[in-house]
């Protein structure tokens, strides 16, 4: 049922534009930001319609300790805003974890987790709730797996939490993204604060909007 839900949610996000927003600190001692990654990306339609990603200026880079990797940008794109569609939830093995009110709607709390990693497959680990009215995902909560440790470098991912909110009273998709969170380097920890923000959610060819059930 969950699957179900979620490849409903898909096919319907797949017709809307949106603007993705991310923002990387790098954090000191004192929890302030020394370095940052910041980008911004319209997902819209071509005039072929084929649905495409536009940068919005130039991305803000100032890290001194961390480097964007294609593995974190698969994530941005693929595992933090996981939708566990039909095509997806073979690779998983959920259990059933009690029930629980999340954000003020009756959930059921699920694991999941992956069944097999193989080599390049960036998958998700962690918690979902699902609404117990209609069995939409509102909210995620785990990692990004796998880390990769060679001899030479060390990929590191942070536990993260996607809260998803109502668009046009219907689908719930993605709206934020935050972690808060320190990575633990051969060389020393580094603590990160990560935002990710989906915004203006538009059907194509037409106004919509994203409304907050009380």
């Amino acid at each position: 049922m969950i699957a179900a839900r979620e490849s409903e949610t898909a096919q319907a996000q797949s017709n809307y534009t949106y603007r993705q927003s991310v923002t990387l600190d790098e954090l000191n001692s004192n929890g302030l930001a020394g370095g940052t990654y910041r980008e911004v990306r319209d997902i819209i339609f071509s005039p072929a319609r084929e649905r495409i990603e536009q940068m919005v200026g130039k991305p803000l880079v100032t890290l001194t300790h961390l480097k964007m990797t294609d593995e974190d940008f698969r994530d941005i794109r693929e595992v933090q805003p996981i939708l566990l569609t039909k095509e997806q939830a073979f690779l998983y093995e959920t259990q059933f974890r009690g029930e629980e009110n999340m954000d003020g709607v009756d959930c059921f709390a699920v694991q999941i987790r992956p069944r097999q990693i193989l080599d390049g497959q960036r998958l998700f680990d962690g918690m979902l709730w699902v609404s117990k009215k209609d069995y939409s995902v509102i909210r995620s909560e785990g990692q990004a797996v796998p880390e990769i440790h060679t001899l030479k470098t060390e990929n590191l991912f942070p536990h993260f939490t996607t809260l998803r909110q109502k668009v046009d009273g219907d689908f719930w998709f993605p709206s934020t993204t935050y972690a808060d969170d320190t990575l633990y380097f051969r060389g020393g920890p580094q603590h990160i604060r990560l935002r990710i923000r989906y915004s203006d959610y538009h059907r194509f060819g037409a106004d919509s909007k994203i409304t907050y059930d009380k």
